[in-house]
């Protein structure tokens, strides 16, 4: 197996989160090079039976043999990573549990408020065995430590974050609102404040000698991402966005537009821009239209301005658009997985990890880290652990009793 070469490789990360906010945190910080260990109960994540799954695979709590005990969705998000199997219920494994942070640069995790508190595992025990150590966490809202929140208490998913924080409102068919992301953000954002936030006390705790807690809100991180929602309204107008459907609700043209095969991406509100459009459409007449004069007047001539751009867009296909407009307009094809996976910025870029599973079982592919260094490569270098995989070479290395 190949050697974790990213700039974080000496630092060592006890990682007990489960499902996606956590681990997708953690898994940045392994492609980055750093020792993730990864802290599980004798049935695994949760995370372990996520789909797509291989053919040789057998749930963890089965009693089925298999090559693997893990489908794509946990590989996606712990690739990189060893696993070792503690039940932070038992005390000879608490102590265990303990060895390992008293080696470690941070502990992570991302159950409820008092859980690992309740497990008499929480931060000040942890710090009272190493005083340099990085307590990390994800909650739905919050720790009390850092402020306590009168949700604090409350279960959260990706769904929920969503909803709190505005991004559901201003997302869907433009007035209407009320729509998730097509993609986990209220889940994937969180984890990855979280490892920054990680790394920065880390370097602190280098510096000062001091650890200490930080934890991540999936409701604040949330709110930073739609900083658009906050910042609208703080000003003297108090404006609500609504739902922008498929274009931006102050600049113009800045949205999707529909063609022959689907859609494309079109941004074109500064006037350089906007006059190569116009001249690329045939519609130099636009130029100078007293409804297009710049992005803000375009805005309030929305309605007639788009279906112009429609007219011309839905003639073509996505491939003629973008070879009308690529590296003239800022412009790109709506692409579906398949067009992905055939994109040649994406395979130089290296963005699909294709590796071997385990015993009779196909190649994959994952994604690709987006870290590029020159001289500390990050990226796949391990795959995903089975459960328990590495328990005993990590108890070694720790020199920690395998009884």
């Amino acid at each position: 197996m190949a050697q974790a070469t990213g700039p974080l490789r000496d630092i060592t990360i006890i990682d007990c989160t489960m499902a996606l906010a956590g681990p997708f945190g953690t898994a940045l910080l392994a492609d980055l090079g750093a020792n993730v260990i990864k802290v599980e109960p004798p049935q695994g994540d949760m995370a372990r039976s996520g789909a797509p799954l291989p053919p040789d695979f057998a749930n963890p709590n089965s009693n089925e043999l298999a090559s693997v005990n893990y489908g794509g969705y946990f590989a996606s998000i712990n690739r990189n990573k060893r696993s070792i199997v503690l039940d932070l219920k038992d005390e000879a494994d608490k102590e265990k549990f303990l060895r390992l942070c008293e080696g470690a640069d941070a502990v992570v995790e991302n159950m409820r408020s008092g859980v690992m508190d309740k497990l008499g595992l929480g931060y000040e025990v942890i710090a009272s065995h190493n005083p340099k150590i990085v307590y990390g966490c994800i909650r739905g809202f919050g720790d009390p430590r850092t402020g306590e929140s009168p949700y604090a208490e409350w279960p959260a998913y990706d769904a929920v974050a969503q909803a709190m924080s505005g991004l559901a409102h201003i997302t869907g068919p433009e007035g209407e609102g009320g729509f998730p992301s097509g993609a986990s953000v209220g889940d994937i954002f969180p984890g990855t404040l979280m490892a920054l936030g990680v790394v920065s006390a880390i370097h602190n705790a280098r510096e000062t000698g001091q650890g200490q807690f930080m934890d991540v809100a999936m409701y604040d991180a949330m709110l930073t991402f739609c900083e658009t929602v906050i910042v609208n309204y703080g000003y003297p107008e108090q404006r609500v966005l609504q739902a922008r459907g498929r274009h931006h609700p102050n600049l113009m043209p800045f949205g999707m537009y529909p063609t022959s095969d689907g859609s494309v991406a079109i941004a074109a509100p500064g006037p350089k821009h906007w006059e190569t459009l116009c001249q690329s459409m045939g519609r130099e007449d636009l130029i100078n239209d007293e409804r297009a004069k710049n992005t803000y007047v375009r805005r309030k001539h929305q309605v007639f301005l788009e279906a112009q751009i429609a007219a011309w867009t839905s003639s073509k296909t996505k491939a003629e658009i973008v070879e009308i407009l690529g590296g003239k307009v800022p412009c790109g094809p709506v692409n579906t997985a398949e067009d992905i996976y055939n994109d040649p910025h994406v395979e130089v870029r290296e963005m699909i990890t294709r590796f071997q599973l385990p015993g009779e079982n196909p190649e994959v592919s994952i994604v690709g880290t987006p870290f590029k260094f020159t001289e500390t490569k990050a990226g796949f270098y391990r795959s995903p652990p089975n459960l328990g995989e590495h328990t005993d070479a990590i108890l070694d290395e720790f020199k920690i009793s395998r009884e």
